[in-house]
């Protein structure tokens, strides 16, 4: 099949319908066009054979040429698409290496098994020029919902039609035990648009906590326009929901708006959640308040932030200690995500005897280290007084404020208390030398004798040794573990060395042995202000 001139036009005319049809480029179309008689054109001239097809946009005229390209006669492989300086010089005035010399060939006739790898070349083209297309029409939209028109069901997950492409709705993103039949619209929310080889997937979810905001913002306006804004999220879905809402704008009361005049805006979000129970609570900077709204119904009598460990500790009142759980742990664990805090629930007779026990324990240790009567141990406690260290070296005035404490008894309790903690010390110190510790790690700054000891017991003994230690080992941390906090014991955690000063420390280690230049921190860390600067601009 040659391509005439009663034909050329008609190559035009195909490729402005395919493009119609696929709603692609034409001009894709037409380089597929092109690129499917090039390749033709090789098999009946040689494959070796750089020949290129030009098609006229105008015309449909198809022009054939053949390309051969001036290299080096040291790199000279392919004899029939380059050639050298000096063969070139027939053809070219004054070639150089990088030079063209294009000349036209006769176009081919195309037989049967060319016409069909034609052909074929041109719907591969066509189809990545459609899949290109779709990615870009939606990967912009990914956080948005989307209307579209349940096509089949395929081991539960759900195809759906949205418009210029499908989407799949998993399982485990649909609400409950949700079903649809063929030709169901459906609401969804699009979670991700990935570009993978089979053609860009389009994942949906009804699931997704930020398909209850995006609702939320269709139905109330003051969400849309940014007078009130959603800060956090929490579902089980199909069951229960807590959402979070700030208003900037002191007139206008956020969770009344969400609610709506007769609970008709929570209520359009609600139906469209098959039934979904949501919580609207009012999003607070201080975060024991903040977790005192996340937990309603229930009422909370005390909250304990423990910043450092990311826990919070709530004491609620006994009788409402089943409301502030919530039935299989549903009002604790939603509460838990909004706030990103783990929380742990007490009764207050729970928060009153575990308070008993840490008096008796605190007690105990100053009537055996000081060697006192249980009463005037319990009236150092009661003062606040947690340990000997605050005993041997707090102001002397703190301790005469202390009913029956005259100067003379104040000094005898510190001196009592330091003999005992350089005793300790230095048993501490005997045992650590015992382990094998070097003295690098005994002169470093910043270790007690306690702390040299434990580490020592932990195989650390120079500070090599230590320096090479993460910040988590020293410190203590918390990691996921399917989806639960877990605890990670620090080896000087029993000392109160939070995850910073852990941090401070090794990083000293690694400096005095000179494995860090500061020098070069310190530009790390203009590097880092600067960028946090321009992202805050």
């Amino acid at each position: 099949m040659a391509i005439t001139s009663a034909n050329q036009l008609e190559l035009l005319q195909t490729a402005e319908a395919v493009a119609r049809e696929k709603m692609i480029d034409p001009g894709l179309v037409v380089e597929a066009m092109e690129e499917s008689l090039a390749r033709a054109a090789k098999s009946r001239y040689g494959a070796e054979m750089d020949i290129r097809v030009s098609i006229d946009r105008k015309t449909g005229k198809a022009t054939f040429t053949r390309v051969r390209t001036v290299v080096e006669e040291e790199e000279l492989e392919n004899y029939q698409a380059e050639f050298t300086v000096e063969q070139a010089k027939q053809y070219l005035d004054d070639p150089k290496v990088g030079d063209q010399f294009i000349e036209e060939v006769p176009p081919v006739e195309m037989g049967r098994i060319a016409a069909q790898s034609a052909k074929q070349v041109i719907l591969q083209k066509v189809r990545e020029a459609e899949r290109d297309r779709q990615y870009d029409e939606f990967k912009d939209r990914a956080g948005t919902i989307i209307n579209g028109v349940v096509k089949r069901e395929e081991y539960g997950n759900v195809i759906v039609d949205v418009g210029r492409g499908e989407g799949i709705l998993r399982r485990n993103e649909k609400i409950g035990r949700e079903s649809y039949r063929p030709n169901d619209r459906v609401r969804c929310f699009i979670k991700d648009v990935r570009r993978e080889t089979r053609g860009p997937q389009i994942f949906l979810s009804r699931t997704a906590p930020e398909f209850m905001a995006e609702l939320f913002k269709m139905e109330v306006p003051e969400i849309y326009d940014g007078i009130i804004e959603i800060k956090a999220v929490a579902r089980d879905p199909g069951s229960r929901a807590k959402i979070a809402v700030i208003s900037y704008d002191g007139s206008i009361d956020p969770v009344g708006a969400c609610v709506g005049m007769r609970g008709s805006r929570v209520q359009a979000v609600v139906n469209e959640l098959q039934g979904e129970k949501i919580d609207i609570i009012p999003w607070n900077e201080d975060q024991p308040t903040f977790l005192v709204n996340a937990l309603q119904p229930a009422e909370v009598s005390k909250v304990v932030l423990d910043d450092e460990a990311g826990k919070i500790e709530v004491v609620v009142p006994d009788e409402q200690l089943s409301l502030a759980i919530g039935r299989r742990g549903q009002n604790v664990r939603l509460a838990s995500q909004l706030t990103g805090l783990d929380i742990d629930i007490m009764t207050e007779s729970d928060e009153s005897e575990r308070r008993q026990k840490e008096f008796e324990v605190r007690t105990k240790l100053f009537v055996e280290t000081l060697d006192l009567d249980e009463f005037f141990a319990q009236l150092l406690v009661s003062e606040g007084f947690t340990n000997l260290e605050e005993v041997a070296y707090v102001e002397l005035d703190e301790l005469l404020v202390i009913d029956g404490v005259d100067e003379g008894t104040a000094n005898e309790l510190q001196a009592r208390a330091r003999d005992y903690i350089e005793a300790q010390n230095k048993a501490a110190m005997e045992s650590a030398r015992a382990l094998g510790v070097e003295d690098s790690l005994v002169e470093f700054e910043g270790l007690t004798p306690q702390m040299i000891e434990a580490l020592a017991k932990d195989g650390v003994l120079t500070l090599e040794d230590f320096a090479t230690c993460a910040d988590w080992e020293l410190a203590g941390g918390w990691t996921s573990v399917d989806g639960e906090r877990v605890k990670d014991d620090g080896v000087l955690e029993p000392f109160g060395v939070s995850l910073e000063e852990a941090q401070d420390m090794v990083m000293t280690a690694r400096i005095v042995l000179g494995w860090v230049d500061p020098s070069e921190l310190e530009a790390e860390a203009e590097e880092e202000d600067a960028t946090e600067e321009e992202a805050e601009a």
